[in-house]
C-alpha cells in the first residue's frame, strides 16, 4: 500500500509511520532525513540542497521532488511506502503523481492544545534522529536506542509552534482539498493514546 500522512507538526506522523514500517515492511520516506543523509554522501541533490540551507532559503521544489523519486525507485519501496512530511502544496501532489501512484492519504487531526503538548515535550536524538517523550523518559536527556544526547529543538519551542501551525495551515488547507477531490483521503483523529490511535487509523485503512 502506497501511503501519505498528512498533519500538523506534533501529531505523530512519524511515530505512525514507522509502526507502519514494523507492521507492513514498507519503508518510511521522509523528506528531512533524506535532505540530510543526500547531504551527507555529498550527492548532487545534497548540494544543491545545501546551497539554499546555507543561504537560509527553503528548498525549492524541483531538488524535494528529485530525491523523493529516486528514492521510491529504490527496491525497499516497490510493495510500498509510508510518505511522512510529503507533499506539503499542491503543485508537489501533483509532481508526486507524474511517477508514483497514492492509495491512501490519512488527514491526522488533534486539538491545538494537544499539539503544543506533544511538541513542548518532543525531544530528538541528535544522533541517530529518533523521537522520544518527556512522558516516557522522566528526566533523562539519553537516547534510550543509541546514548545519544536528546535535545528540545529550537522549532519545538512554545514561542515558535503556533506560528509552525499558521504555516501548516496556509500551506496545506488547499492539499486536503485537493486529495478530498480525487476521494482517497481519510480524516482520522487521533488525541489518545499512541497505540489506540494508531488502531483506529488501520480501521479507517481497513487494515485492522
Amino acid at each position: 500500500m502506497n501511503l501519505i500522512l498528512l498533519g500538523p507538526p506534533g501529531v505523530g506522523k512519524g511515530s505512525h509511520a514507522k509502526m507502519f514500517t514494523r507492521e507492513m515492511n514498507i519503508p518510511q520516506v521522509s523528506t528531512g532525513d533524506m535532505l540530510r543523509e543526500h547531504m551527507r554522501q555529498g550527492t548532487e541533490l545534497g548540494l544543491a540542497a545545501r546551497r539554499y540551507i546555507d543561504a537560509g532559503e527553503l528548498v525549492p521544489d524541483d531538488v524535494v521532488i528529485g530525491m523523493v523519486q529516486l528514492r521510491l525507485q529504490e527496491p525497499d519501496a516497490q510493495d510500498g511506502y509510508v510518505l511522512d512530511g510529503f507533499p506539503r502544496t499542491v503543485p508537489q501532489a501533483e509532481a508526486l503523481e507524474a511517477f508514483t501512484q497514492v492509495d491512501k492519504v490519512v488527514n491526522l487531526l488533534a486539538g491545538e492544545d494537544i499539539i503544543m503538548e506533544h511538541l513542548a515535550g518532543r525531544r530528538v536524538c541528535g544522533a541517530c534522529g529518533s523521537t522520544f517523550h518527556t512522558r516516557t523518559l522522566g528526566s533523562s536527556m539519553v537516547c534510550p536506542e543509541c546514548g545519544g544526547q536528546l535535545v528540545h529543538r529550537k522549532d519545538d519551542q512554545p514561542e515558535t509552534i503556533k506560528n509552525r501551525l499558521e504555516v501548516y495551515a496556509r500551506q496545506t488547507a488547499p492539499l486536503i482539498g485537493y486529495y478530498k477531490a480525487k476521494g482517497n483521503l481519510l480524516d482520522v483523529r487521533v488525541e489518545g493514546l499512541l497505540e489506540s490511535d494508531h488502531q483506529v487509523i488501520r480501521r479507517a485503512l481497513g487494515l485492522a
